[in-house]
């Protein structure tokens, strides 16, 4: 089954806007903190929000979401993307 993972920070208003995105848009994900892992920390520090799709062919960094746009356009994002 594939995965959708928020690497996130607390703290941080551009993370916590798009984890209150994907929830309104009933979108399931894991959240998993940047500073708690120090393979994340090393490739993403300065760059969360960042969302990672898990799927059957392997680990795919998704592009960059405008953190302008609502939960609607995440959802149909999220599907030109391949993830739901």
């Amino acid at each position: 089954m594939a995965t959708l993972v928020l690497v996130t920070r607390v703290g941080c208003c551009l993370c916590e806007g798009l984890e209150e995105k994907l929830r309104a848009a009933a979108v399931p994900f894991e959240a998993v903190d940047v500073d708690l892992d120090p393979q994340l920390l090393a490739r993403f520090d300065l760059e969360v929000p960042v969302l990672i799709h898990r799927g059957a062919d392997g680990e795919r960094v998704l592009p960059r979401f405008s953190p302008r746009l609502g939960a609607s356009q995440l959802a149909g994002w999220l599907t030109q993307q391949g993830v739901h």
